[in-house]
């Protein structure tokens, strides 16, 4: 099984507007129109004090302007988790009866056979 990994990432638009002195989520607002993002107030304080799942991206271009950031300052990815080995998987191929010259792929052939109801499948 190759290993799977599930990404997460830190929102971090709290944080930089701190470093620019701005600490309501209201005075973001006339900043995006100035750029021509017209936002509601409830958007803008969703964005800035939750973790958004989707941002246009003239709004996220708009945000690194008002805030002289780059977006790796806004959005920061993560391994969130890495999947395990499974605990009953064998560890050695020679328990699943693969040896060295046999192949994991087998040819199968399937034949056709009748339902429970006489009909053929």
């Amino acid at each position: 099984m190759s290993e799977q990994r599930r990404i997460g990432y830190h929102w971090n638009l709290r944080q930089r507007m701190a470093d620019h002195n701005l600490w309501k989520t209201t005075e973001l607002i006339p900043l995006l129109k100035s750029r021509g993002i017209n936002l509601s107030n409830a958007q803008v304080h969703r964005l800035v004090t939750g973790t958004p799942e989707r941002i246009p991206a003239r709004t996220f271009a708009a945000l690194c302007d008002i805030l002289e950031c780059t977006p790796n300052d806004l959005f920061e990815p993560y391994v969130e988790m890495r999947a395990a080995a499974t605990a009953d998987a064998p560890a050695n191929p020679a328990d699943l009866g693969i040896g060295e010259k046999r192949s994991v792929a087998r040819r199968i052939r399937v034949v056709r056979g009748d339902d429970d109801d006489g009909k053929t499948t």
